[in-house]
C-alpha cells in the first residue's frame, strides 16, 4: 500500500475523503489498521467550532481498536497481527513533562494529544502510532472490538473526571453533562464510592443510561436553573464534588455555586468556544473558599489502557449501553460524525466496526 484514504478536515466547516501517502514508521513506532473506530464530539469542536484553529487535509479521529500491520525495528512488545487498544492520547514518554507526571502535555500544552491535532488521526485505512511500546495495549480476547474502542477515550476521560475530583465513599457528586464522557464520569464516581450522584442532562436516552450506571438523581437543565434544582433536592446543602463533562463556560459558575468549602470542581469538558470563564466571587469565598478547580486531559499510554481493560474483563463496567448506533464500513464514518454533530435524541455514541 503506497497510499491510503481517510476522512479529513478540509478546512473550517468542511470534511471529505482524501488520499495520502502511507506514514513512515520510525524505529519505535507502529502502523495500525483500525478494527473499530468511533467519532467524538471533539472532532465536531475541531471542524465546526474552530477550537484548534484552521486545519487543512488533517485526517480526523482519535478513538480506535486496531491490528498492527508494521512495527519499527526497536519495538519489543508488539508484532504484526497483534490486536491492540489505541489510546486517544499518545505522549512522548521521554519528555520532561512526562517525567513530571503530566504526559498529556509532553513537549507543550496538550501535545500528548497527537491524533487529529498534531498529525493524522484514526479515521483512515491505516494510522501511525508513536512510541508503540508505551502507547499501545494488547486487546484481550475477552473484550470485543466494539467495547474496546470505548477504552480509547470515553472511559478514561470520564474516569479521569472522577479521579481528579477525588470522589470518596458516601460523597454527593454532581455530573454536569451526560453524553458518553459524562456517563463514564457517573460510572467512575459510583465505582469510587459516591453516595449520591446527580446527573444533569436533557436527553431521555442519556438519563436512562445514567440511571443504569448508578445516578440517584436526574436533573434536566430545561426545567430551570440546575443550581436551584439541586439545592432544592439537598435541602440547601452544598455538594462535595462537581464534574463538568458538558455545557458551556457558564457551567463553572454553576459548579462553584453548588460546591462546599474545600470541595473540588473537576472539568473534563472540551471548551470549544468562548473567551473567558467567570467565577462567582461570593460563592468562591471571596477567593478564599479552598475550592479547587482542576481541568485535565485524560491520561494516555499503555498502563492506563491495561488497567481499564481489567475493569471490563472483570465486569466492573459494561460499556455496551453507550453504543447506540452501529455501522460496518469505513465510508460510514461520515454519517457517524454528522450524528455526533447533530446529536439526535436517541444517540449516545456511534461505532464503526470494520
Amino acid at each position: 500500500m503506497k497510499k491510503f484514504k481517510g476522512l479529513a478536515m478540509l478546512g473550517f466547516d468542511k470534511i471529505g475523503w482524501i488520499e495520502k501517502e502511507v506514514p513512515k514508521v520510525g524505529p519505535t513506532d507502529a502502523l495500525c489498521e483500525p478494527l473499530s473506530i468511533s467519532p467524538c464530539t471533539s472532532d465536531v469542536h475541531t471542524v465546526w467550532e474552530r477550537a484548534l484553529g484552521d486545519r487543512h487535509d488533517l485526517i480526523l479521529g482519535h478513538e480506535a481498536s486496531a491490528k498492527v500491520v508494521e512495527v519499527g525495528a526497536l519495538v519489543k512488545d508488539f508484532k504484526v497481527g497483534d490486536k491492540v487498544i489505541v489510546p486517544a492520547i499518545t505522549p512522548d514518554w521521554e519528555a520532561v513533562e512526562s517525567q513530571a507526571g503530566f504526559s498529556q502535555h509532553s513537549h507543550g500544552m496538550l501535545n500528548g494529544w497527537k491524533f487529529s491535532n498534531e498529525k493524522d488521526g484514526t479515521f483512515g485505512e491505516v494510522f501511525h502510532v508513536n512510541q508503540a511500546d508505551g502507547n499501545l495495549a494488547h486487546l484481550p480476547d475477552s473484550i470485543n472490538i466494539e467495547d474496546a474502542v470505548m477504552l480509547s477515550d470515553m472511559v478514561p476521560t470520564g474516569f479521569h473526571g472522577a479521579n481528579n475530583a477525588e470522589v470518596a465513599y458516601g460523597e454527593t457528586v454532581v455530573v454536569i453533562g451526560i453524553g458518553p464522557v459524562g456517563l463514564m464520569a457517573v460510572a467512575g464516581s459510583v465505582l469510587r464510592g459516591a453516595g449520591r450522584v446527580f446527573a444533569v442532562g436533557s436527553r431521555k436516552k442519556c438519563q436512562e443510561v445514567a440511571k443504569y450506571y448508578g445516578a440517584t438523581d436526574l436533573v434536566n437543565y430545561k426545567d430551570g436553573d440546575i443550581v436551584d434544582q439541586i439545592k432544592d433536592a439537598t435541602g440547601g446543602k452544598p455538594v462535595d464534588k462537581v464534574i463538568i463533562a458538558g455545557g458551556g463556560l457558564e457551567t463553572f459558575g454553576q459548579a462553584v455555586k453548588l460546591i462546599r468549602p474545600g470541595g473540588i470542581v473537576s472539568n473534563i469538558n472540551y471548551l470549544g468556544t468562548g473567551d473567558a470563564i467567570e467565577i462567582p466571587r461570593i460563592e468562591w469565598g471571596l477567593g478564599m473558599g479552598h475550592i479547587r478547580i482542576i481541568g485535565g486531559l485524560m491520561p494516555g499510554g499503555r498502563k492506563n489502557m491495561e488497567y481499564l481493560a481489567q475493569v471490563l474483563i472483570n465486569k466492573r463496567l459494561d460499556v455496551s449501553p453507550l453504543l447506540t448506533h452501529r455501522f460496518n464500513k469505513l465510508e460510514d464514518l461520515e454519517e457517524g460524525l454528522l450524528l455526533m454533530k447533530d446529536k439526535p435524541r436517541d444517540l449516545i455514541k456511534p461505532v464503526i466496526t470494520l
